[in-house]
């Protein structure tokens, strides 16, 4: 997978990992210790986030924005707050540190 280390503090990092059975684009995102992961699909319009494959935009409130639509999504629940899904909520991925190493969950 990728380790923690190499996950910048309040950054982001796509990986490809299999989810409920199906290879999937997934986002990660650190703050300190923890670490979310999402598709990396926008409820909006099912495309994804990043602009570039990796490459994700981060508003100054440090909210994820999809390079879409401008749809923004808080980094704890990955709710939108602003943008044509805002209410919405990206769909999380199971994952956990474990050994200094970023675990997703693959059931």
């Amino acid at each position: 997978m990728i380790a923690l280390a190499d996950l910048p503090d309040g950054g982001f990092a796509e990986v490809e990992a299999e989810v409920d059975g199906a290879p999937e684009s997934v986002l990660l995102h650190r703050e300190g210790g923890a670490v979310r992961a999402w598709l990396n699909i926008c409820p909006h319009a099912g495309r994804r986030l990043d602009w570039a494959p990796g490459q994700f935009l981060k508003s100054k409130e440090g909210h994820l924005v999809c390079a879409a639509h401008g749809a923004s999504f808080e980094t704890v629940e990955g709710v939108c707050v602003a943008g044509p899904c805002k209410g919405e909520r990206l769909r999380a991925v199971p994952v956990r540190v474990r050994d200094g190493e970023v675990v997703i969950a693959t059931a």
